[in-house]
């Protein structure tokens, strides 16, 4: 995959830390230290002590800790969104298109691989242990209605396409690319953090792979 610069959200930031050294700084370390100490734990005043700056001077690039949040889960939906792209560039069957994003999907980012300034396995780890809490919020509304999530929905409703393709007659193409979506990740977490609510004894790609082509291939089977 090429090195590419992704656009994102200006709703997401007061101001937008690609622009400056401690603007990357901010989310560079900001994932590290979410992945640390987990959400909940996670302070701005704790990042300003990690990035050896003031509290205040974080709160001029985002307004609280969600909007940071928010920006990190976006980024990685719009890289994996490039990655897919890339990816099918010149595969024309959908079923291999399918098979392909579940990949994507499922594959764990190596450690030291980074697309711009933020460490992909790092923003891997974040979408599997807090993504859901970018948009079960109170304000998820005013939040979709400034397009914050348009990333994760565009992804979406290109892998539901790729369902129509296969199957144009299969009624629940949202349905289904949306659970796949989910499933990629929360089932990683489950493995790891709640085994009883899976198959599988330890994080194991190829069960889940297997899982997902399962469910995806007999379900939309003609």
């Amino acid at each position: 995959i090429p090195d590419i610069r992704i656009k994102m959200n200006e709703k997401l930031y007061l101001r937008n830390p690609e622009d400056s050294v401690l603007g990357r700084k901010i989310v560079s370390q900001g994932i590290l230290l979410i992945n640390k100490l987990g959400f909940e734990d996670f302070t701005f005043k704790k990042l300003a002590l990690e990035i050896e700056a003031t509290e205040a001077t974080v709160y001029r690039y985002f307004e609280n800790k969600h909007r940071l949040l928010v920006y990190l889960i976006t980024w990685y939906w719009s890289f994996l969104a490039y990655k897919v792209m890339f990816k099918l560039n010149n595969i024309d069957d959908p079923e291999v298109k399918l098979n392909t994003i579940i990949r994507l999907l499922v594959a764990e980012p190596e450690t030291g691989q980074y697309s711009d300034y933020i460490p992909e396995a790092e923003a891997y780890e974040l979408v599997k242990h807090e993504s859901s809490k970018a948009y079960l919020t109170r304000n998820v509304t005013k939040d979709n209605q400034n397009r914050l999530f348009k990333p994760y929905k565009d992804l979406s409703a290109r892998i539901a396409q790729i369902i129509k393709e296969l199957n144009p007659k299969y009624k629940y193409p949202n349905f289904l690319a949306s659970t796949v979506l989910e499933m990629s990740h929360a089932q990683k977490f489950f493995m790891e953090n709640l085994p009883s609510l899976t198959d599988s004894t330890s994080p194991d790609d190829k069960k889940l792979i297997r899982f997902l082509e399962d469910l995806v291939f007999k379900t939309i089977a003609k």
